[in-house]
């Protein structure tokens, strides 16, 4: 049992410290490098008034901006800053497809990373996302009932980052993001072992190759699926070991699907914390149904 839960398959050096420090760790502290350069230039204040009109198409204002963009490093973090959002509909749209469409750092990275040897499935997946992205956001503008509110942002000046202060914010978010993950890691990667020893993770994995035959994918990515399910990132991290047994069109599809997936645990915990238990649910629910509709679709009718 022992060797098994250390260097096994699903042990705490093979998957555990392989995923967080040797795939994850090296293209998350790039993206939040660049990230801290954005911020430190003053250009993320005139994003969101440039976006201001666009985000009325999805019931948002131009603020609504600050927490997608955040989204783009932490889930759980852009949900906490929906906060800033004056009306109850706004959050609950921002929230919403904060936990659909908006890969976070690690995952929108190692994605990215993998289908920049296809520049046409990278095309396809960005594509996707916005096409999900604008029309759930439509559909919940026009369902979820309120007014939008007025957008008012103060303008700072551009200067030119500085480089000492952006390494600070980047150490300062790694070690951060170091604190979160790990701990999360080990818990998952302790559910998944311990599942195994019980049968319980086979007979989960059985019924997600149901799925992945449904999406003309080969069986060995139903793990992924499940892995998805405890952490995004985890999910994209397992599908690194396995890109090179999949065509262009199953690449795209399993990121498209996975980007889709339920939130991580994190962001769920956070999502019943700000949202309510029973709208989380209705949420990850919804969440689910559109991310295996819209992987029907592309493996199905597209491709």
């Amino acid at each position: 049992i022992l060797p098994s839960l250390l260097t096994g398959d699903y042990g705490l050096v093979t998957l555990g410290f392989r995923y967080t420090f040797i795939i994850i760790l090296p293209v998350v502290g790039i993206f939040y490098f660049t990230f801290a350069l954005l911020e430190d230039s003053g250009y993320l204040p005139r994003l969101a008034v440039v976006m201001d009109s666009w985000c009325q198409y999805v019931g948002l204002s131009g603020a609504a901006v600050l927490p997608l963009v955040l989204g783009l490093g932490c889930g759980t973090m852009a949900v906490l800053s929906t906060r800033i959002l004056e009306t109850s509909r706004e959050r609950k749209i921002a929230t919403f497809l904060l936990a659909l469409a908006v890969p976070c750092s690690s995952q929108m990275a190692l994605f990215v990373t993998l289908l920049s040897a296809y520049p046409q499935a990278l095309l396809g997946w960005l594509f996707t996302l916005i096409l999900v992205f604008l029309g759930t956001g439509s559909l919940l503008a026009i369902r979820l009932p309120g007014s939008e509110s007025m957008f008012c942002q103060e303008i700072p000046r551009l200067r030119v980052p500085s480089v000492r202060r952006c390494l600070e914010k980047t150490i300062h978010r790694l070690t951060w993001y170091m604190y979160e993950v790990i701990p999360l890691f080990i818990a998952a990667q302790l559910v998944i072992w311990l599942g195994f020893l019980l049968g319980v993770v086979p007979f989960l994995i059985q019924g997600l190759e149901k799925l992945a035959v449904w999406l003309n994918l080969p069986k060995e990515s139903a793990p992924i699926f499940l892995f998805g399910f405890f952490r995004r990132d985890y999910g994209a991290a397992g599908l690194y070991d396995l890109a090179q047994l999949l065509t262009w069109q199953q690449l795209t599809v399993i990121c498209v699907v996975l980007t889709l997936f339920t939130p991580c645990s994190a962001q769920l915990i956070t999502m019943i914390k700000e949202r309510g238990l029973w709208w989380t649910i209705k949420a990850v629910l919804v969440i689910v149904g559109i991310s295996i509709t819209t992987g029907t679709i592309l493996a199905r009718w597209v491709f």
